[in-house]
């Protein structure tokens, strides 16, 4: 009896022990699920988290690329004009206006023939006190020889009347082609022999390649691009803007007659300084 009675304790030792056996395994292959589960669920974050922080870094440099080439709002640009007021590209007073605006266009641009009118309204509103100085700045090169025209039409005292005629009749007719140059260039009057002459010669090709340079060494790589008296304005901002602008500068300038060559060609930066640079400095 006593045999048989350990016999039965020894049986059911083993079968616990034999259930415990069970129990961890199955424990043990549960928790190796869990964590396989996470480990696939890490490997799964730690890729959201890669894209997450490539993202970031894409975003962070397009940042860091628009501060580079965005200018300093608070700039004063010296962009060099003498020669252009010499060759007659300017309209308003050649000298004695305190607010000075340099306006680099293309005669192929929608948004500069928009803002050449109210430019245009501008000088006559202001009476003196404005001046517009135009730079070639030729982003469409199939109407280069517009703007050698525009030169060639500046030798004779009337590049104002050629850009207002090619606006109307040139650009917005679409009519761009050389014949169509020398019809407007014979409708405002010009002395034809002489005209060909210079729209075709060495000196109105380099005055038009200068003013594009000039404009290369502020960056300004789209048109229109303008300077009130120093001042960066990318676009075609609304007359109202314009004007806010220029009594502002009016202020500053304190009505002094010489103050685009006193102030801002003694004192302004000669070449691009950008958003990122004003920070660093």
């Amino acid at each position: 009896m006593k045999t048989v009675l350990l016999t039965l304790i020894s049986s059911s030792l083993l079968f616990a022990c034999q259930n415990d056996s069970k129990l961890d395994g199955g424990g043990g292959g549960a928790l190796e699920a869990r964590v396989k589960k996470l480990e696939e669920q890490n490997a799964k974050y730690a890729e959201a988290l890669d894209f997450l922080q490539k993202v970031y870094g894409q975003q962070k440099a397009q940042q860091q690329a628009q501060e580079e080439s965005e200018p300093d709002p608070n700039a004063m640009f010296a962009v060099d004009i003498a020669q252009n007021v010499k060759e007659g590209f300017v309209e308003g007073p050649a000298s004695g206006a305190p607010v000075t605006i340099v306006a680099a266009e293309d005669f192929a641009c929608p948004y500069c023939e928009r803002v050449s009118g109210t430019l245009d309204e501008l000088v006559k509103e202001y009476d003196g006190k404005v001046r517009v100085v135009f730079k070639n700045m030729v982003v469409h090169p199939q109407v280069i020889n517009a703007h050698y025209a525009g030169c060639a039409a500046a030798k004779q005292g009337k590049f104002q009347q050629f850009k207002t005629t090619w606006w109307e009749k040139g650009f917005k007719a679409r009519k761009m082609d050389d014949a169509n140059i020398e019809a407007i260039a014979k409708e405002i009057g010009l002395d034809m022999g002489k005209f060909k002459s210079d729209k075709d010669g060495a000196e109105c090709q380099a005055l038009v390649d200068a003013a594009v340079n000039e404009m290369q060494k502020f960056k300004v790589n789209s048109t229109p691009t303008l300077f009130v008296n120093g001042t960066h304005v990318g676009g075609a901002l609304p007359k109202e803007a314009f004007k806010q602008m220029i009594d502002e500068k009016l202020k500053v300038a304190a009505n002094q007659p010489e103050y685009y060559d006193k102030v801002v060609m003694a004192t302004g930066v000669k070449q691009f300084k950008s958003k990122k640079d004003s920070a660093t400095n």
